[in-house]
């Protein structure tokens, strides 16, 4: 069985629509904090893809308007600068980006299943350093389903990978949030079995993207070397 690797980015930017612009007239901190977005997952998502040579699916609007990576039930769905708005507007926010975004996603692992594939799903994020007065203490975090043995080994391997070339970083897995919790990632192991679908999330400290740009730039090349041998030498137990 051969691997397809689908990269994806969920929370990219923080663009708002301009038929909503009001809704965040004197937020401007707001959206350009983490609550807005992910601040340089994208870039480390585009860095990955092009090593990989992989196919990359993205979001640049903002979170706020509607939350690309929770289920329709969850209560993040909509922030509260959208929870007001009327059941309309609320449908027409799904319709224009959250059920195409996802559909997207879904039909090209669809394609490389059907294809004889298995999928190799990377969903990158960025992480606050600090969350209500807790210290984030990783660089690096890899989440997973503990209960899918794929997941578990490829997260094995990828942490082993990322040490390897920098042993100065803390990489942990299932940190600072769980695999199992609501996510795109979640969803898409609902569809397909552990055998043909590995849905892993990429997390980075966002004192990274947001400190100086070597260390970075030089992040992202070390990262994304070692998803590559990751994905290279990934063998299901």
């Amino acid at each position: 069985m051969t691997d397809f690797v689908l990269l994806t980015c969920e929370h990219g930017g923080n663009r708002v629509p301009s038929q909503f612009a009001r809704l965040f007239r004197g937020h401007r901190g707001l959206l350009d904090s983490h609550r807005g977005y992910d601040p340089g997952s994208l870039e480390l998502a585009r860095t990955c893809a092009r090593r990989l040579q992989a196919p990359l699916h993205f979001a640049t609007v903002t979170r706020l308007l509607v939350e690309l990576n929770r289920s329709l039930r969850h209560p993040s769905l909509f922030s509260v600068a959208t929870r007001s708005l009327s059941a309309i507007e609320r449908q027409s926010l799904l319709e224009k980006h959250y059920y195409p975004y996802r559909s997207r996603v879904a039909a090209d692992i669809a394609a490389a299943i059907d294809r004889g594939s298995r999928v190799i799903h990377i969903s990158f994020h960025t992480f606050t350093p600090n969350l209500d007065g807790d210290v984030r203490r990783a660089d690096v975090g890899l989440l997973y389903d503990p209960r899918r043995a794929g997941e578990a080994a490829f997260c094995t391997l990828l942490k082993s990978a990322i040490t390897a070339r920098r042993p100065d970083l803390i990489v942990r897995k299932n940190y600072p949030y769980t695999g199992k919790s609501d996510g795109f990632t979640t969803t898409l192991r609902k569809k397909w079995n552990a055998a043909t679908y590995l849905g892993i999330e990429f997390e980075v400290n966002q004192r990274w993207p947001l400190g100086a740009r070597p260390p970075w730039r030089r992040l992202q090349r070390d990262l994304a070397e070692a998803l590559a041998e990751a994905v290279t030498g990934f063998s299901v137990p």
